[in-house]
C-alpha cells in the first residue's frame, strides 16, 4: 500500500494528474487537480483502491483530505469517484460540518448524491468525524494569525476559518477569509 508519492507533477488533467517519480509516470485521479502545477515537485497523499476490475491510485492534497475520503468510503453506496466531486465541491470542515448537523441540502448539493444517500451518510458517519478545536486550530494556525494581525476578532475568526479550504495556499485562505468576514 502507498502512503504517499513525492514527484514533478508532469500533467494536469480534467479529473486526473500525472506524477514523475524517477521516469515512471503515476496516474493519480484526484479531486481538483489544478490544486497542483505541472512541472512543480509535490508531495501527493494517496489510497490505492483495488477491485477485481479496478486498480487505481487516488490522490490528495493534505492527509486530512485522505482521512475523509477514507471514512465516506465506508458509507455504503458511496464509491470513489462519487467521493471526488464531494471534496473538489466542498471544504473538509464544511462536509464534516453538515455531516454533523444533519444538513441534508448541503450534502445532496454534490452530484449523485441524493436525500436518500444523504441520510445514510450523516447515518454512518454523525459524531465520527469531529474536529477536536485543537486539531483545527493547528491546521488553521498561520490564517487565523493573519486575520487577527488584520484586527479581527477571534470569534469572528473561528467562524470563518471552518468555512475556508485549508488545503488552498495561505494567500488564497485568507482572500477566501476576508471575503466571508465583509459579508
Amino acid at each position: 500500500m502507498y502512503d504517499y508519492i513525492s514527484g514533478i507533477v508532469a500533467k494536469c488533467l480534467i479529473n486526473y494528474i500525472t506524477v514523475d517519480v524517477n521516469g515512471v509516470g503515476y496516474k493519480i485521479f484526484t479531486a481538483n487537480p489544478y490544486k497542483f502545477k505541472e512541472g512543480e515537485k509535490n508531495t501527493v497523499y494517496i489510497y490505492h483502491h483495488i477491485r477485481e476490475d479496478e486498480n487505481s491510485l487516488y490522490g490528495f492534497s493534505s492527509e486530512s483530505e485522505r482521512e475523509l475520503f477514507l471514512k465516506l468510503l465506508g458509507v455504503k453506496g458511496l464509491g470513489p469517484k462519487m467521493i471526488l466531486p464531494m471534496l473538489a465541491g466542498g471544504s473538509i470542515n464544511g462536509i464534516v460540518d453538515a455531516i454533523d448537523r444533519e444538513n441534508i441540502l448541503y450534502l445532496k448539493k454534490f452530484p449523485k448524491i441524493g436525500e436518500k444517500l444523504a441520510r445514510q451518510i450523516i447515518l454512518d458517519l454523525k459524531g465520527k468525524l469531529v474536529l477536536s478545536d485543537e486539531v483545527s486550530d493547528n491546521q488553521n494556525e498561520e490564517l487565523i494569525l493573519a486575520l487577527e494581525a488584520l484586527g479581527y476578532k477571534h470569534n469572528d475568526i473561528k467562524n470563518v476559518v471552518v468555512k475556508v479550504d485549508g488545503s488552498l495556499p495561505i494567500e488564497s485562505q485568507i482572500k477566501e477569509a476576508l471575503k466571508l468576514l465583509l459579508k
